[in-house]
């Protein structure tokens, strides 16, 4: 047998009994850990959980029902609930108008103008007393974060034309050159 081939052969086993001498959980890096105990809360800090009662309504049950007046004819349906700052219902968004959300105005009525009873274990029903004409002309509620820009809006009236770019042929993505 040559030379290189013996050496290489004595290498390879070597190589592999001290792998196997070595322990099967890998090198030790540190100190073994410790199973911990679970994590607890003290007494005070513990969640009340709460059952729902019969009377109790959820407001996901409550954002799309459809709203009629005394009528009976549907005139919107709830959009969102606004929440004051104790969490109590403060408002409903209304949207009025529109067809599969499209062109649906939105707005803010108080939480005494529209009473929601429940028919039966399944279903609700929200009665406003008003018409579509009404919920039409109010004021437009527009969500926070979500309102022109005033600066923006101020400079639209004096001049239609402010927030268009000019013709350069360059767009306003491009760093400018220097």
């Amino acid at each position: 047998m040559s030379r290189p081939l013996l050496a290489a052969a004595f290498l390879l086993v070597a190589g592999a009994s001290a792998g196997l001498a070595q322990d099967a959980s890998g090198p030790k890096t540190g100190p073994t850990p410790v199973p911990g105990a679970p994590a607890t809360l003290a007494n005070d800090l513990r969640p009340t959980f709460v059952a729902q009662e019969p009377t109790d309504l959820v407001a996901s049950r409550l954002v799309g029902q459809s709203i009629v007046n005394g009528a009976n004819e549907t005139i919107g349906s709830i959009a969102d609930i606004v929440l004051g700052p104790d969490l109590a219902v403060k408002s409903y968004v209304v949207g009025v108008g529109g067809f599969l959300g499209l062109g649906t105005k939105y707005v803010s009525v108080a939480k005494e103008a529209l009473q929601v009873s429940r028919v039966d274990d399944k279903t609700l029903k929200a009665v406003i007393n008003t018409d579509k004409d009404q919920l039409r002309a109010a004021p437009e509620y527009v969500y926070l974060g979500q309102q022109p820009d005033k600066a923006k809006a101020d400079a639209q009236k004096t001049d239609p034309k402010a927030d268009v770019p000019a013709a350069t042929g360059t767009t306003t993505t491009q760093p400018a050159q220097q």
